[in-house]
């Protein structure tokens, strides 16, 4: 029963010699190709494809200019207006001061707002705001000196009186312009 395995297969080749037919393989392919087309579409994007590719060429490219172009040296040039928007302000303390700013700040700018400005009360008012003037630089002076020393009680406080102090000389203005029309106007009636 045992046999040697080789010698079975060897046997079995000699038995097997069977030929194709000729073009049978080419009638196999042919008939596959029939049953299972390949299909060949289009690309609808080819555009698309090709101007995204210019588009990330070109920022790319951007990129690198920028890159190779950049000063060696960086010297920052401080103007007044970039110096005061990296300053702290009395409402970057605290947003209780915060809203005690934003109140003396916008009753300011109502009560100024109300004035009523005539050729006749022209220099008072000129008078009143270049004291308004003043009380802000020295208001811009002692948000230099909140961000030099940090916040104290003192800076505060003198903070938070020119704010008071400004609209009181604003409801001063206010009094003043509102006797001045009372008094030309008594003289009108005269």
């Amino acid at each position: 029963m045992a046999q040697d395995l080789r010698n079975l297969f060897k046997e079995d080749s000699k038995e097997q010699h069977i030929k194709m037919s000729q073009g049978h393989e080419a009638r196999f392919l042919e008939r596959l190709d029939e049953a299972l087309p390949k299909k060949k579409r289009p690309n609808r994007f080819f555009f698309l494809n090709i101007a995204a590719s210019v588009v990330i060429l070109l920022g790319l490219s951007f990129g690198a200019y920028k890159m190779l172009n950049k000063p060696t040296i960086d010297i920052p040039e401080k103007n007044v207006a970039e110096t005061t928007e990296d300053l702290k302000t009395l409402g970057d303390v605290s947003p209780d001061l915060k809203k005690v700013e934003d109140y003396y700040l916008a009753s300011i700018n109502l009560e100024l707002s109300k004035v009523q400005l005539t050729p006749e009360n022209k220099e008072l008012f000129d008078g009143y705001v270049q004291r308004l003037k003043e009380l802000n630089e020295e208001y811009d002076k002692l948000t230099l000196e909140l961000n030099d020393n940090g916040p104290n009680e003192e800076t505060l406080d003198a903070l938070i009186d020119n704010l008071k102090l400004r609209l009181n000389l604003v409801m001063r203005l206010k009094e003043k312009l509102q006797e001045f029309n009372d008094e030309s106007f008594k003289e009108e009636s005269i």
